[in-house]
C-alpha cells in the first residue's frame, strides 16, 4: 500500500518519542490505509522551513521541545487555548500553504485528572513548577472547575499567570512553605518539573492524589511516597495518550480509537 498521508513528530532530541507508537496504532485500528507517522529531528530555528517545505502528503505535525514556541509563532492561525497557554504542540495543515497551531497538552492533563480522580472535581490543587507544562495544567484545571491553585516554585511568576488564572484564586509559594500541611489540604498535586528536580521535597508533597507529568523513570519519587500514603497516582503516559487523541483527530478527521492507542502505548512500555 503506497503512503499517501503522513504526519510526524518534530523535536530535538526525538528518538525517545513515543508518539509514533500511539498514532500508528490509531491508523491501524481506525482502518486508515496509506497513513504513516514518523520522527523528524528538528530545532526551533529549523521548524519554519521544514514545515513550510513539507510534502503535500503531510497533514500535521506533533511538536515537542524545543519547538513549541516556534510552532506558535510560525502558524497562520492559532487556537485560543494555544495562544493563552503560550505554546503549541500541534500543527495541522489548513490548505496548501497555511497551518493552524493548537495545544492539546491541556486535553492530556484533563485525561490524566479524570483517570486519577474519576468524576470528582478538584476544587483545590497544588501545582509544582511554573514552566510551560504548568501553563497547560493551569488551563486544564480551570476548564474542569478548579477554583483554588497554589503554585510551588522558586520564584513568584504571578504576573505571567494572570490571564490563565482568571476566575481562580492563585498564589505562589516557595519550597519552604510547609508543603506537608499544604498538600494535606488539597484535592490533587500535579508535578510538572523534570525527573529528580523536586525529589528532596517528594515526601512533603505526597499527601494527596498525585499526577506527575513524567513517565521515565516511573514511579517517580513523589508518586512512590503518595502511594505509600494510600493515595492514587497517575503518570505522564496518561497525559501523552490524552494529548495524542486530539492530535489524531485533527490530522485525520476521524475519531481516535482511544482504547487501541492506549493499549499499544502500554504494551510498548512493557516490552
Amino acid at each position: 500500500m503506497p503512503i499517501t498521508h503522513r504526519a510526524a513528530v518534530l523535536g530535538s532530541p526525538i528518538e525517545h518519542s513515543l508518539s509514533p507508537v500511539l498514532h500508528t496504532a490509531g491508523f491501524e485500528a481506525a482502518g486508515l490505509e496509506g497513513w504513516e507517522y514518523s520522527r523528524m529531528l528538528c530545532t526551533a530555528d529549523e521548524l519554519p522551513g521544514l514545515v513550510r517545505g513539507a510534502n503535500p502528503s503531510f497533514h500535521g505535525f506533533s511538536v515537542t521541545m524545543p519547538c513549541k514556541f516556534a510552532a506558535l509563532e510560525f502558524a497562520d492561525e492559532v487556537t485560543d487555548r494555544a495562544r493563552e497557554i503560550g505554546s503549541a504542540n500541534t500543527l495541522t495543515r489548513i490548505d496548501d500553504t497555511r497551518w493552524r497551531a493548537d495545544n492539546t497538552d491541556c486535553e492530556g492533563v484533563v485525561a490524566a485528572l479524570n483517570e486519577l480522580l474519576g468524576q470528582t472535581t478538584p476544587r483545590r490543587a497544588v501545582v509544582v513548577g511554573a514552566g510551560g507544562t504548568a501553563r497547560a495544567v493551569m488551563w486544564a484545571l480551570r476548564s474542569v472547575g478548579c477554583t483554588d491553585v497554589t503554585l510551588v516554585n522558586r520564584s513568584d511568576r504571578s504576573a505571567e499567570y494572570a490571564d490563565l488564572s482568571r476566575g481562580m484564586n492563585l498564589r505562589f509559594v516557595g519550597f519552604d512553605a510547609g508543603l506537608a500541611d499544604l498538600t494535606s489540604a488539597t484535592d490533587v498535586v500535579v508535578s510538572t518539573v523534570p525527573a529528580g528536580a523536586a525529589d528532596q521535597y517528594a515526601a512533603e508533597l505526597a499527601h494527596a492524589p498525585v499526577f506527575d507529568v513524567i513517565y521515565e523513570p516511573w514511579p517517580s519519587a513523589i508518586a512512590t511516597h503518595a502511594a505509600a500514603n494510600g493515595y492514587p497516582t497517575v503518570g505522564g503516559l496518561s497525559m501523552l495518550a490524552g494529548q495524542a487523541y486530539a492530535q489524531f483527530e485533527q490530522f485525520t478527521g476521524v475519531d481516535a480509537p482511544r482504547d487501541a492507542m492506549r493499549h499499544a502505548l502500554l504494551e510498548h512500555r512493557r516490552a
